[in-house]
C-alpha cells in the first residue's frame, strides 16, 4: 500500500460529539491526532497541548503571519488552526492524521491536499443536536443559540464533504468513520504506485 499517510477532517455540528469519536479512534485505531491551536478559554478538564494549545489572540495571530497554520478560521468570536510542521512531519513517515476541524477550515485544507478525506457528523436531527448542547451545561442560552445559528449555516455545506455519518450510537459512529478510512487507503487511486512497484517485482521473478 502507499507509504504516505492519509489526512483525515472530521467536522460536524457543535456538540456533536466529534471530539469523543475522535479520542476513539485514536486509542482504537492508533491514529495520529493533530492538536489545534484555539484563541478559547479551556473547558473544566481540558489541558493545554492535549485538547488543544490554547493561545491569546495576539499570539494566534502571529502564528498567522508566520505561516504555523495549514488552516485557520474563526469560529463563534474564537480562532482555530491546525499546525503546519505536525501534520507533514506525520504523513511522511506513513501515519495516518486526523484533524477536528471545522467546515471553514476543511474546504481549505481540500484546496491544499486533493487526496485528505473529509467526513461530517451530524445528530439525527436538529431538536437532539440543541439538547446536546444544553446537556453540556457549559454553555449560555446565548451560546447555544449562536452554535445553532452556526450548524444552520455550516448544513449548507454537508454536501461538499465525502462521507456524512450519523452519531447516534457512539460504537457504531467509531466503527463507520474507521471503515471509511480503511476502505479509502484501499483505493486505487492512492495505490498505483504499490500496483506498479509489485507487479514490476513480479515480472522480475
Amino acid at each position: 500500500m502507499s507509504n504516505k499517510g492519509l489526512l483525515v477532517v472530521i467536522s460536524g455540528f457543535s456538540g456533536v460529539g466529534k471530539g469523543t469519536v475522535v479520542k476513539r479512534l485514536v486509542s482504537e485505531y492508533g491514529y495520529s491526532l493533530s492538536i489545534s491551536a484555539t484563541t478559547r478559554a479551556p473547558r473544566e478538564g481540558e489541558v493545554d497541548g492535549r485538547e488543544y494549545y490554547f493561545k491569546s489572540v495576539e499570539e494566534f495571530r502571529n502564528l498567522i503571519d508566520y505561516n504555523g497554520f495549514i488552516e485557520w478560521a474563526q469560529y463563534v468570536d474564537n480562532y482555530y488552526g491546525t499546525p503546519r510542521k505536525f501534520v507533514e512531519q506525520e504523513m511522511a513517515q506513513g501515519h495516518d492524521v486526523i484533524l477536528e476541524i471545522e467546515v471553514q477550515g476543511a474546504m481549505n485544507i481540500k484546496k491544499q491536499y486533493k487526496d485528505a478525506v473529509l467526513i461530517f457528523l451530524t445528530a439525527p436531527d436538529a431538536n437532539s443536536l440543541r439538547e446536546r448542547l444544553a446537556g453540556r451545561g457549559t454553555e449560555t442560552e446565548e451560546v447555544i443559540a449562536k452554535r445553532m445559528r452556526r450548524a444552520k449555516e455550516e448544513s449548507l455545506d454537508m454536501d461538499v464533504y465525502d462521507y456524512i455519518v450519523v452519531n447516534d450510537d457512539l460504537d457504531a459512529c467509531v466503527s463507520t468513520v474507521n471503515s471509511i478510512i480503511v476502505s479509502t487507503k484501499c483505493l486505487k487511486a492512492n495505490n498505483l504506485k504499490f500496483m506498479e512497484d509489485i507487479k514490476e517485482e513480479l515480472q522480475k521473478q
